[in-house]
């Protein structure tokens, strides 16, 4: 896919004069039609083990981008040691109305209230049963219809239908577009909710290691008690962390757009939030760190802030996909200097863990 790094700098101007989502539609369908080639050698130095999964690198992509499993292939054939697709839910369903997305360029941010628009379970299954047997580690983002009678039942769905062709799940739970969601982060639901995902997952012939992707903007009693929802084996990493709903600091007229906020403003509190869960989980579960990603120095902060891998999104709007490649050179040189990433994952833990923090 060097074809698309090269191009991205030609293509920016004519993409960013079109409003946000209709030119990340337009992308994601150059993205499936470009020649793929072989994906970038990967640095043996590189490679993470997370989850009962071998990664080739630490680099994801984050759910969002590829909703509906069209392009995973391509995604990794760009370099990304994993991609996840997703949010899908049980049924299709439209989102919330136009425009939904915003480019708040000032800020190197994004501001999204898409509302679980995809094209459902049996689209997305069709698209990743297809392409079984390619290799490459491609997890599925399950969530739950905004109508359901029971949110909890669509997620044991997303397992059931999904536990096939999905390296692994993460159990969304923490977009703040779909109104009530957030509600499944307390921990009396969460237990219930783990409960029951567990219980389905047992009914299953194969068992896809389970995630569970938390909001930025949680207090920390609200972390403790995932934390301790989390422990025993009740989930196999947790994912640190949407978007978020605070706007402080922000230039972009966009800025008060209602959604979630992604991108460079966020790198402070994500991480922050990330090195306290690792901080409450002994290190002993793996996280995924995101929010902010969008060089290799920060990716490496949320590596020695407790992150066994990295996932970005957003930056990718303004760097274009050769940011991959750059991110994991810089990875690279890293772990040749330090003689190892493993090393380092939460070094910094206890320092970014109240770097800035004002109570929440």
């Amino acid at each position: 896919m060097r074809l698309a790094a090269l191009a991205f700098p030609l293509a920016r101007p004519l993409l960013h004069a079109l409003d946000a989502e209709t030119a990340h539609g337009l992308t994601l369908r150059a993205l499936t039609r470009l020649p793929m080639g072989p994906a970038p050698v990967a640095d043996p130095a590189l490679a993470v083990e997370a989850f009962g999964l071998a990664f080739p690198n630490p680099l994801g992509l984050a759910a969002g981008f590829d909703k509906n499993a069209e392009a995973p292939d391509a995604m990794l054939a760009l370099g990304f040691g994993f991609t996840e697709i997703g949010t899908v839910t049980p049924r299709p369903q439209a989102g919330n109305p136009r425009p939904r997305l915003f480019r708040l360029a000032e800020d190197r941010a994004v501001i999204n209230r898409m509302g679980f628009n995809n094209e459902g379970h049996a689209a997305a299954l069709r698209r990743l049963a297809a392409r079984r047997g390619r290799g490459g580690i491609v997890g599925v983002n399950i969530g739950a219809n905004k109508d359901s009678a029971d949110r909890i039942g669509d997620y044991v769905q997303g397992i059931a239908a999904f536990a096939g062709v999905a390296s692994y799940f993460t159990v969304n739970i923490s977009s703040p577009n779909t109104p009530g969601l957030r509600g499944l982060q307390s921990r009396a639901e969460l237990v219930q909710l783990l409960a029951r995902l567990n219980a389905g997952r047992a009914r299953q012939a194969e068992k896809p290691p389970m995630l569970l992707k938390i909001a930025p903007d949680l207090r920390g009693d609200e972390l403790e008690d995932i934390a301790a929802a989390c422990a025993g084996g009740a989930v196999d990493g947790i994912i640190v962390s949407n978007t978020t709903l605070s706007r402080g600091g922000l230039r972009s007229p966009h800025a008060k757009e209602q959604g979630g906020l992604s991108g460079l403003p966020l790198l402070p509190l994500s991480t922050r939030q990330l090195a306290r869960m690792f901080l409450l989980t002994r290190g002993q579960v793996p996280l995924i760190g995101v929010g902010g990603v969008h060089d290799g120095a920060s990716a490496l902060m949320k590596i020695r802030a407790g992150a066994s891998l990295v996932q970005l999104y957003s930056a990718l709007v303004y760097q274009g996909p050769g940011l991959v490649t750059s991110i994991l050179a810089h990875l690279s040189a890293e772990a040749a200097r330090s003689g190892s990433l493993a090393g380092q994952r939460g070094q910094d833990a206890a320092a970014l863990a109240h770097q800035g923090s004002s109570g929440t």
